[in-house]
């Protein structure tokens, strides 16, 4: 939350045909920049080798797939999907800026995970802390929840994105989350959206009047895993890349 609108990288056209070009030419295609501000690819278009599903060492073998240089969640036909292939990255990260673009389907519905701890027991989103996506006109989330803190761009059911800036459903969207100590801050499509602190009394009153009260977990972590989420809907992603502060 500390950089100008007119420096938010990457490309915002919401075409499909310009896929991920962001990277620069510091950027590495594997392993960690301990700290020298390199990016770090986590998805080139042409494999998922940074990433595995929560829970499991492996990559899932069915919903996530890539097509056309995209990484594509895409449930299976049929009443018998359930949700939860959510995959995380392989590394963990501390203080980082996390860039990509996402476009969600008509009534669709997912989220991008950070700090995550992953539990045998417990679901993804008790520990990571959630930038929301979602179809804001057509899902009934987005009238959920409190002043609009179920909108895309949202800490999910905590903290509103202000202002609302999200493109529709069909189209891509440019966001950056950067996480820095305690400080973090949502962008999307060139502007901050939301800004917050956590570990500070107000931080702990705010979770105590929530449902992540009973979760001590959430948004705990000083260090922790990358998150993309199944919510049963069709979901893309492309131009993935982070870098340590």
């Amino acid at each position: 939350m500390s950089a100008s609108a007119c420096s938010q990288p990457g490309n915002s056209d919401n075409t499909a045909g310009n896929v991920n070009t962001n990277a620069n030419t510091n950027a590495t295609n594997s392993g960690n920049d301990n700290g020298n501000g390199n990016w770090i690819t986590l998805f080139d278009g042409t494999d998922t080798d940074q990433w595995r599903q929560y829970n499991s060492d492996t990559f899932p073998d069915r919903g996530w797939q890539i097509e056309d240089g995209l990484l594509v969640f895409r449930p299976e036909p049929g009443p018998e999907w359930t949700s939860g292939r959510d995959i995380i990255t392989r590394d963990t990260y501390q203080d980082f800026e996390l860039q990509l673009e996402w476009m969600i389907e008509e009534g669709g519905n997912s989220g991008i995970f950070y700090h995550v701890l992953e539990q045998p027991t417990q679901a993804i989103y008790w520990s990571g802390l959630e930038m929301q996506i979602l179809d804001n006109d057509n899902h009934p989330d987005a009238d959920q929840g409190v002043d609009g803190n179920r909108k895309a761009g949202s800490l999910y059911d905590l903290i509103p994105a202000v202002p609302q800036n999200t493109r529709p459903h069909g189209e891509w969207n440019t966001v950056r989350i950067k996480s820095d100590g305690s400080r973090v801050e949502h962008w999307m499509n060139g502007e901050k959206i939301l800004e917050f602190e956590r570990w500070t009394p107000g931080w702990y009153e705010m979770l105590r009047n929530s449902k992540f009260r009973c979760h001590n977990e959430f948004g705990a972590l000083q260090r922790g895993h990358i998150g993309l989420q199944d919510h049963s809907d069709i979901v893309k992603f492309r131009n993935i890349r982070i870098r340590n502060l």
